[in-house]
């Protein structure tokens, strides 16, 4: 069967092409819309590729030729064109913080190039004041300024700011900037002094309050003791602070192709906002969240669910062992290579949490059979959880939890081992190797192991499923980037951080679909283009596995659709039409209108997915 397309000038254009027949199918079984035109990339290892799918009430009901297609064609079937695009299935977030990305789009971008534009101090202090400048009413309404993204090891000063670089900006209006990590951060004297926080203020457990050589704290402030300062002044927000948060972030995913994302560490109060907006509609994709198990056991037991609600679930208890591998606050089994700051020799970072909180932790989770992700940075930290996940299983078995490490920058081969053998899932940050790759052989571990930062051709070697993230907001959601770190493992500098650690690209696509899809315990809805499972696609500029890997990250995110409704359409935000129809999207209104508020409060910055 020939499908006559409309040829588009414009690119990539949704075609509302109305048979004028049915061809041999009742129009129960007619499909909503039919893609072809462009290579399709299902992630089924049984159909690695397909001429086109055929999706009816937001599921696929055929892959393969066009000529299979003939059964699903009726009266009202759309045809879109891909015009030589690719299409895949939509990427799944292996770990994120998706309730929490409106702050990446709700404040000022200290983001070093290419996201953003801070390089000194000066251009991270005239970056703040134009941010506050330019969004007055809402720092005289929250009586707050927020920065989010600085990197120390991207300063020319090679320094992270202080107070009293921050004073220079606001004495009277509280600021607080967050590293990139997301694990310390810096705040102005005003900030300081609403926290209580003075020479005599001792540090927190898991927490540093860094000082100056008169012991006043300098305004660096590391995991808990940053924290502490962080969430009140979040909280100070209000329920539509973190509404507004939730709505943005979860459409910055869907703009990176992501139709499922991962809130990794919510608060109650997030996974309230969540499910407040997806209740109103307006979580465009679906969002899993997995609340701290220190702080709301209680709250977990009671939201668990592997079904979505209004595109929202909690899914289990998130844990955090230790902190930032380019902060130096992850906890290592030696010391730190060359750590950049005032540390005494033989450093090797710490933990957050003590070993019996995070015994108590695992126990509690095997336990009650519920999933737990666990933040493990440092080879010192995933001792301490290969531990606790032994003394689990001899305890409760195999309750087929699934428990995930999440990040496992400075894991060693007998640790991957370990892993494997405890059935935990490794959701690993191969991003690192671009952001932070010349730093980590600079000063974290050093030039020889820092060639094994994330090692996924260990995980490879052993057959094991992964995941690859971007742990947003620590930096854009960006799944080109991701797909690239995995693939490349190119540093800023363009050095490659340990090739026999590079994976090919089907390989790395995996680990952004059906295999984070396994890890949420959804692989049979998600994470491949097959029949009976969602229709959640991404659409990309170029097919990935035909493309030079220097230029993956060079592609763009064109089209994301969720369930066979298009809520990401970049070619619609430049201007181009889309054309819609009742199967797809309400119509060209709705369409302009879901891009015109996508980046609404990022103050006009050009929006972050381009090249």
């Amino acid at each position: 069967m020939n499908f006559p397309r409309v040829p588009s000038a414009l690119g990539l254009i949704m075609l509302p092409l109305l048979l004028a027949a049915c061809s041999g199918s009742d129009q129960e079984e007619a499909a909503d819309t039919i893609y072809m035109g462009g290579p399709i990339i299902t992630i089924n290892d049984d159909q690695p590729t397909a001429e086109a799918v055929a999706v009816r009430d937001g599921l696929i009901v055929a892959v393969g030729s066009v000529t299979d297609m003939g059964d699903f064609q009726g009266q009202g079937t759309v045809v879109y064109d891909l015009n030589g695009r690719a299409m895949l299935p939509g990427f799944v977030d292996s770990h994120g913080h998706a309730g929490m990305g409106g702050l990446q789009a709700l404040s000022a971008n200290l983001l070093a190039p290419p996201d953003g534009e801070v390089t000194d101090m000066a251009s991270l202090q005239r970056v703040i004041s134009d941010w506050a400048a330019a969004n007055a009413a809402i720092v005289s309404q929250v009586n707050m300024i927020i920065g989010f993204g600085y990197d120390n090891a991207q300063l020319a000063e090679v320094r992270h700011p202080t107070r009293q670089d921050l004073d220079e900006i606001s004495t009277d209006v509280p600021i607080l900037i967050v590293h990139q990590s997301g694990h310390l951060g810096v705040a102005n004297s005003r900030a300081l002094e609403l926290a209580g926080i003075t020479a005599d203020t001792e540090n927190p457990a898991g927490g540093v309050i860094q000082r100056d050589a008169n012991g006043e704290p300098n305004g660096v402030l590391e995991e808990y003791a940053f924290f502490t300062v962080l969430f009140p002044m979040l909280s100070s927000l209000g329920e539509e602070g973190l509404q507004a948060f939730a709505r943005e972030g979860s459409k910055l995913w869907a703009s990176f192709g992501y139709t499922t994302a991962h809130e990794g560490r919510a608060s109650s109060a997030v996974v309230d906002a969540l499910k407040k907006v997806g209740a109103a509609g307006d979580l465009p994709i679906d969002v899993v969240a997995f609340p701290d198990v220190l702080e709301g056991r209680e709250f977990i037991a009671e939201n668990f669910s592997q079904a979505y609600s209004n595109r929202t679930r909690v899914g289990g208890c998130k844990l955090t062992i230790d902190g930032s591998p380019q902060g130096f606050t992850a906890l290592r089994d030696r010391p730190y290579h060359d750590p950049v700051g005032d540390y005494e020799d033989g450093y090797s970072g710490y933990a957050a949490i003590t070993e019996k909180q995070l015994k108590d932790a695992v126990n509690y989770c095997f336990e009650k059979g519920l999933q737990i992700i666990v933040h493990s940075n440092g080879e010192g930290a995933s001792d301490m959880l290969i531990e606790a996940f032994e003394e689990a299983r001899a305890t409760y078995g195999d309750v087929g939890n699934r428990p995930v490490l999440i990040h496992g920058q400075f894991l060693r081969e007998d640790q991957v081992d370990a892993f494997q053998r405890l059935g935990v899932f490794p959701s690993l940050f191969p991003m690192h190797t671009f952001y932070w790759g010349d730093w980590h052989r600079s000063h974290t571990v050093g030039p020889e192991a820092a060639e094994n930062i994330s090692p996924t051709g260990w995980l490879v070697e052993r057959g094991m499923k992964f995941g690859t993230h971007h742990d947003a907001p620590v930096a854009f959601p960006d799944s080109m980037r991701v797909l690239d770190a995995t693939v490349t493992r190119r540093t800023r500098s363009g050095y490659v951080l340990g090739p026999e650690h590079r994976v090919d690209v089907l390989t790395a696509l995996k680990a952004m679909t059906i295999w984070p899809a396994w890890q949420h315990f959804e692989e049979h809805e998600k994470g491949s283009i097959e029949v009976g499972k969602l229709a959640d696609f991404v659409i990309l500029s170029d097919d990935p596995t035909a493309v030079a890997p220097e230029t993956l990250a060079d592609l763009d995110v064109l089209v994301t659709v969720k369930e066979g409704r298009v809520v990401f359409d970049a070619l619609a935000q430049t201007g181009q039409v889309a054309l819609a129809n009742a199967g797809l999207m309400s119509g060209p209104d709705q369409a302009h209108q879901l891009i015109d508020v996508m980046y609404a409060a990022m103050g006009g910055q050009s929006q972050p997915h381009s090249h």
